[in-house]
């Protein structure tokens, strides 16, 4: 069975989200006071009770097993620690943003 997934690319200037089914992502002001409870309001308001399995996360830094090495220079604070999977409450796979 193919799993649904929400796509997020959490950019400097807007975190796009892409909806299972969907064609248009949407766009979510970012900037650099957008922490990762920012990202994580806004993707529970754009996602409502539209059904999704596991999410995959664009983030503009290295990646290193699987963790944020470092904070960005473009966002808010808190990112390099921050636990995406329980915040969310899905499985999540980071990648580095250009990768994606």
């Amino acid at each position: 069975m193919s799993k649904r997934v929400l796509v997020l690319d959490v950019g400097g200037t807007n975190l796009k989200l892409l909806l299972p089914g969907e064609t248009d992502p949407v766009k979510v002001p970012s900037g650099t006071h957008f922490t990762p409870r920012a990202l994580v309001a806004a993707v529970k308001k754009a996602v409502g009770d539209k059904p999704y399995d596991v999410v995959s996360i664009g983030f503009p830094a290295a990646i290193v097993n699987g963790h944020i090495s470092h904070e960005p220079h473009n966002l808010g604070m808190g990112w390099e620690k921050f636990d995406f999977q329980k915040a969310l409450g899905k499985p999540v796979k980071l990648i580095n943003d250009a990768a994606m």
